[in-house]
């Protein structure tokens, strides 16, 4: 696909069939996230690829239960917000049905640097290899979402997966064949968003 294709239709898809996504689509996105840049070329992740049914769904259980101590007790008003209702109840429906999407891929980094605040320059050294993660699963008509509710339970998580201490998951990514169809989000025009030389200060287009 064009790049800019990708680009603005890429969304968030967490409605996912339970359809097998091959082995060389995993390979190859994973290596497209491997291509991003990190801090002094450190590289200091990896890519925890997640298939087995029992473990699917014990962070399943986990995902869910996170899902309604975070969210549960906006449920009402939420679904009352038609802005909010669409996305909430896809949420919802991922949060039900962790366990039945084909594969979960958690984005790992090393703690090799000090930070100045909770994963603020990790984060810099991981995110884009996810977004590139996002972009080539797009590309191959993979759905996608990057999701962090896993981390309410961080220290199952990594005992369930063997992760070692010192290394923190910072997004779990469920990878399979949409349900929906892929189209362009509802965002901000940039102009709002934009400022040129100091803060407030517009132009148009």
């Amino acid at each position: 696909m064009e790049f800019y294709d990708v680009v603005s239709t890429q969304r968030a898809m967490r409605r996912l069939k339970t359809d097998d996504v091959p082995d060389a689509l995993i390979w190859k996105i994973i290596e497209a996230a491997t291509l991003a840049p990190s801090g002094g070329n450190r590289q200091p992740w990896n890519f925890v690829v997640v298939r087995d049914a029992e473990k699917k769904r014990k962070i399943g259980e986990w995902y869910l239960e996170a899902w309604n101590a975070s969210y549960g007790p906006a449920r009402e008003a939420m679904l009352q917000n038609p802005q909010m209702a669409r996305t909430f109840n896809s949420a919802d429906h991922l949060a039900h049905h962790i366990a039945d999407v084909p594969v979960l891929i958690f984005a790992t980094i090393r703690r090799d640097m000090p930070t100045s605040g909770p994963n603020l320059l990790l984060g810099a050294s991981i995110y884009p290899a996810v977004q590139n993660l996002m972009l080539a699963a797009r590309a191959e008509g993979l759905g996608s979402t990057l999701t962090t509710l896993h981390r309410l339970h961080e220290a199952d998580v990594k005992q369930l997966l063997g992760i070692p201490d010192d290394v923190e998951t910072m997004a779990m990514i469920p990878i399979g064949w949409p349900k929906g169809t892929f189209g362009r989000p509802s965002r901000l025009p940039v102009d709002k968003v934009t400022y040129w030389d100091a803060w407030g200060q517009t132009r148009t287009p």
